[in-house]
């Protein structure tokens, strides 16, 4: 049996194909393995629908967290939507300090303050 190159060729790519997918879902599989041991009650987590709050207790057999999102709210969600947990970060003192002599956020540079001519466009009439 010979095979022409085009058919190798189409081989070969979805052999390719079928690696990169059975690659990619035991990366899924380990990341949902890693989130599930972080979840336990009193972590501070973020729901799929973007609502963050801390872990109360969790019900492994029906599956269900009770969330506390605000002070005497307390959420039931289903276990699954709950998609990272939240590690506090701490931002650098420096990158917080503004630099004097450096123009403010949305400012130019160029810009000086007295500068009172309008800017206008003129027109090809």
């Amino acid at each position: 049996m010979v095979l022409d190159p085009l058919t190798l060729i189409m081989l070969a790519v979805l052999a390719v194909l079928i690696f990169f997918m059975f690659r990619n879902s035991r990366k899924r599989q380990a990341e949902a393995r890693e989130l599930q041991s972080k979840v336990a009650p009193g972590a501070t987590v973020m729901t799929n629908f973007g609502v963050f709050g801390t872990i109360l207790s969790i019900d492994e057999e029906e599956n269900r967290v009770e969330l506390e999102s605000s002070p005497g709210t307390v959420l039931t969600v289903h276990r699954q939507t709950i998609a990272r947990v939240v590690e506090p970060v701490d931002a650098p003192a420096e990158a917080t300090a503004a630099i004097d002599g450096e123009p403010e956020f949305g400012e130019r540079a160029d810009e000086s303050p007295n500068d009172e001519t309008p800017d206008t466009k003129k027109s090809d009439d």
